[in-house]
């Protein structure tokens, strides 16, 4: 009896107890996100909504749909095939080394030591980018960068004579592959931590073998994230402005340098035309966060099963 009581009596305190405490207003549970809705606000609503109205309005102000209109012509058309190419180059180098290089680290046998090395330099290098990283590889990879005066002096290797120019499509490119490849390690490094051992043991008991395992059942699970991170690069890419000016100086013809010269330019000032192109970058972005965010949707399915 008297334990039957102490546990009565215990069972009476926790519930007085409960109903002491005071409880969370309406108000207390919404504060904490108040910051983000107002960053929300101010940076992505607003700016949004004054982009799509100056696109329909002329140097004097008034209504035209000749902005959307010039975004046919030729050279603003090239503008953007340009930008996707390249954003699509470097989506897709930058996404296969960086998924082999996070598998390695992952679902390979390297030390923790070299993982975590990774994941510090692929957080840092992954924001590595503008006028900085335009410089470092001018000093490493330019005509007398470090590198190249490297293979010209000691292997006798002209890398300019070969066809090689940083200042190029190609040249862009690989500069935009260095902060590619470290967010894709970032991106699909927790989809392989989520693969479960277990599909691994029941492939091997039905007699599959590494390659098939691979090809059979790692693949097609993986496949969404890594197509999700590639289309993620890709957008990363497309918006890239301060790298590619700072490198090329404007001379390959980006739609993002495209836009700064209409809007701030002196020759090519076109404010209305400017954010024209600028809501169609906007568009073109959304198509890729869509399939991103479908792509994600599949993968988590697979991975919470």
């Amino acid at each position: 009896m008297s334990n039957k009581n102490q546990l009565t009596t215990n069972t009476k305190m926790k519930r007085d107890a409960l109903e002491v405490r005071p409880k969370n207003s309406f108000l207390s549970n919404w504060i904490g996100v108040t910051p983000f809705f107002i960053f929300t606000l101010f940076f992505i609503v607003l700016p949004s909504v004054s982009l799509v109205t100056r696109a329909f309005q002329d140097n004097a102000g008034n209504f035209t749909l000749r902005n959307f209109l010039d975004l046919f012509s030729p050279a603003i058309l090239s503008s953007y095939w340009v930008s996707i190419r390249i954003s699509f180059a470097t989506a897709l180098a930058g996404g296969l080394l960086g998924f082999l290089m996070a598998y390695a680290i992952t679902v390979g046998k390297l030390p923790d030591g070299v993982r975590s090395g990774i994941l510090t330099f692929s957080g840092v290098a992954s924001n590595f980018a503008g006028v900085p990283l335009a410089f470092a590889f001018v000093a490493t990879m330019g005509r007398t960068g470090m590198v190249t005066v490297l293979l010209k002096n000691v292997f006798h290797i002209n890398i300019y004579n070969m066809g090689f120019n940083l200042y190029s499509f190609l040249g862009l490119s690989l500069t935009y592959t260095f902060f590619q490849f470290p967010l894709m390690i970032l991106v699909i490094t927790p989809a392989l931590d989520g693969l479960k051992k277990e599909w691994k043991e029941a492939a091997e008991n039905l007699g599959a073998s590494q390659g098939m395992y691979l090809r059979k059942v790692l693949l097609p699970i993986l496949m969404p994230s890594i197509l999700g991170g590639m289309i993620l690069l890709f957008g990363n890419s497309f918006g890239a402005y301060a790298t590619a000016y700072s490198l090329t100086g404007g001379f390959i013809n980006l739609i993002t340098i495209m836009v700064g010269s209409q809007i701030k330019g002196d020759v090519l000032y076109n404010p209305g035309l400017g954010y024209a192109l600028a809501v169609g970058m906007v568009i073109v972005m959304l198509i890729m966060m869509i399939f991103y965010y479908l792509l994600r949707r599949r993968s988590e399915r697979w991975l919470r099963k």
